[in-house]
């Protein structure tokens, strides 16, 4: 199982130097957890860059994978290793759902290096 970080999301829509890197993740689909946290911020993304009717679309596509919700459990889960971590909110939210299904997290985001579960490919 696979969760993508929101950034990765973006690089591969992009495709910017890592899209690569994220594809192999974001492609299987049916081992591909999709954060509700992960939606926000990348439809967000969209909405401010491309416009709504492209974000829909995109969204679509984030939905053939596995939508994962945030319950209460997963999120004093996320609070307690953003603590721990020094993690922003979406960011122990995400990692929380990678490590409560057993997936590896994907992402390019310094913040993670040296974290579990992650598999981190820097931005160039």
């Amino acid at each position: 199982m696979n969760v993508v970080d929101s950034s990765g999301w973006i690089e591969y829509l992009a495709g910017g130097p890592n899209a690569g890197f994220f594809a192999e993740p974001i492609e299987a689909e049916e081992a591909l957890l999709v954060p509700t946290s992960s939606l926000f911020e990348v439809y967000r993304h969209l909405v401010r860059h491309v416009g709504r009717d492209e974000g829909l679309t995109i969204v679509a596509a984030m939905r053939q994978g596995t939508i994962v919700d945030l319950d209460d459990r997963l999120a004093l889960d996320a609070a307690e290793l953003s603590l721990a971590a020094k993690l922003l909110l979406a960011d122990g939210v995400m990692l929380a759902t990678a490590r409560a299904h057993g997936a590896v997290f994907w992402t390019q985001d310094a913040d993670f290096e040296g974290l579990e579960g992650v598999r981190l490919q820097r931005k160039p």
